[in-house]
């Protein structure tokens, strides 16, 4: 099977083409900042293009039948079966994906597009009683028409996938604008698994340039009804603030400064391999990632001494070799960021137990110790492979502590006694928590999103079915109505 070409090109209506912005992306391996491609980058011309493509496609493809919506998106999970090991290169040296990594995130891009397919035969409308006589009362289910698209460079296919598949399942025609830092992986690779598929000319459309360029036009532009956005937070607000002033509805999924707590009568051992894979996998560039572990102080010291045991044992350095599962951060800004917060905490009391130092832009799995809510380590969302530990005492400290941030996207709780486990999750204002596993979970029928800071709206299943479709109310009055004293 010949490898896909062309990957570094605008995909509008149908057709490859260079972009028309002056500016040029270089789209690079963060692992050895070697040069991958690049691109011509999209300027707002290019977005107006796409919109309208996108428009005149969504009045067929609104109509298509449910067989057909759903036989595209099939035959895609297939051709992403087939060209497995070509996505997971890409994945690797696009983004510096662990094997592991990019195994887990075509599993899941795999999961919601099947979900997807049955989307069409799962859509439906309602019919009322009516309050009038003679009259039947209906709701008619119908797509948006044209749903705008952001996604980040982390998981970028899945993240991509996770919007695109359900807009084009219920109807929608889509335009995506991936990461800068992952055009490929994030946007034109899935393009072109969508046009072997067979999918028409227009429903998807591919726009790839600099926020600087077209970020505001690409959602304040006419078109679109819906704008779906994984990201920072305060990217988030602004699309949210330009969304609104333009009446278009968003879905928002945000950051996050994700608890992992551990109970006094928790499993230590099923904690701290909960732990590795929660924080480390990806190299915590994750928005579910860990971002601080709140242990009870009466067994701290043999989770702190056990967890860092366990990273001992975590290889990292290059991505491409089958056995590290802790590659690079995306680039040298991250790795410097992570470093500031570092010794920030550090000199406010903070102990490093294991780690702390970076090679290039791979930062070592790191492990501080005797940390309070109030460093910078806490305070601030790492996306990074650093393990704040945090000790508390008492059942009401825990939860203050949990809830003591502007963001409620996931958590954890460890504990022998699940009602308990459930009891403290109710009271921690967050969109999920899971009692007795890690944090990091994303499963195709469940709703998945976040409170506060962390965003708006519910991917998945049928949350994200209703997120892109509207209702119409019809009637039909059967029997004359009496409109006395007019009539």
């Amino acid at each position: 099977m010949e490898k896909y070409r062309n990957l570094n090109k605008q995909f509008i209506n149908g057709e490859w083409v260079e972009g028309n912005d002056d500016s040029e992306i270089k789209n690079v391996n963060p692992f050895d900042n070697s040069e991958i491609n690049s691109f011509k980058g999209a300027n707002k011309e290019d977005v107006d293009k796409a919109y309208k493509a996108a428009k005149q496609a969504a009045i067929k493809w609104g109509k298509a039948l449910p067989q057909e919506r759903s036989a595209v998106i099939q035959k895609a999970v297939k051709i992403i079966s087939d060209r497995k090991e070509e996505i997971i290169e890409w994945l690797i040296k696009e983004g510096g994906s662990s094997r592991v990594k990019a195994e887990v995130e075509i599993q899941i891009t795999q999961g919601i597009m099947k979900e997807s397919a049955s989307f069409p035969t799962r859509s439906h409308g309602y019919i009322y009683d009516s309050i009038t006589p003679g009259k039947e009362s209906r709701a008619y289910r119908k797509p948006l028409g044209v749903i705008g698209i952001i996604s980040p460079w982390n998981f970028p296919m899945n993240l991509s996938m996770r919007s695109v598949a359900p807009a084009i399942a219920t109807g929608n025609t889509v335009v995506l604008k991936p990461a800068s830092s992952t055009p490929v992986t994030g946007a034109t690779l899935t393009a072109k698994i969508f046009e072997e598929a067979g999918l028409p000319k227009g429903v998807l459309n591919v726009v790839v340039g600099k926020g600087s360029s077209i970020g505001d036009d690409f959602v304040k532009h006419p078109i679109p009804h819906h704008i779906s956005f994984t990201g920072s937070t305060p990217v988030g607000r602004n699309i949210g603030k330009i969304a609104g002033e333009n009446l278009k509805e968003v879905s928002l999924e945000l950051g996050g400064n994700n608890i992992f707590v551990v109970m006094e009568d928790a499993d230590i051992d099923l904690a701290v391999k909960a732990a590795t894979f929660g924080k480390f996998m990806n190299q915590g560039q994750i928005c579910m990632s860990v971002n601080r572990f709140v242990v009870h102080e009466k067994i701290a010291d043999e989770f702190v001494r056990k967890f860092v045991e366990a990273t001992k044992q975590l290889k990292y350095g290059n991505p491409s070799e089958d056995v590290v599962l802790v590659g690079p951060l995306i680039d040298h800004d991250q790795v410097e960021r992570i470093l500031k917060d570092i010794k920030s905490s550090t000199n406010d009391g903070a102990m490093i137990k294991i780690g702390g130092k970076a090679d290039g832009n791979v930062l070592e799995p790191t492990i501080l110790d005797n940390v309070t809510d109030d460093m910078s380590i806490a305070k601030n969302e790492i996306f990074g492979p650093v393990a704040p530990i945090i000790r508390y005492s008492t059942e009401e400290d825990a939860i203050k502590i949990a809830n003591s941030k502007d963001f409620g996207l996931t958590g954890a709780v460890f504990t022998k006694n699940t009602e308990r486990g459930v009891a403290f999750a109710r009271k921690v204002e967050t969109g999920m928590i899971h009692i007795n596993d890690q944090p990091v979970n994303d499963e195709p029928n469940a709703p998945f999103g976040g409170e506060k800071g962390s965003g708006m709206g519910r991917f998945n299943g049928k949350f994200v079915l209703e997120e892109f479709t509207r209702l119409q109310w019809v009637t039909v009055q059967h029997e004359p109505r009496d409109y006395s004293p007019f009539a």
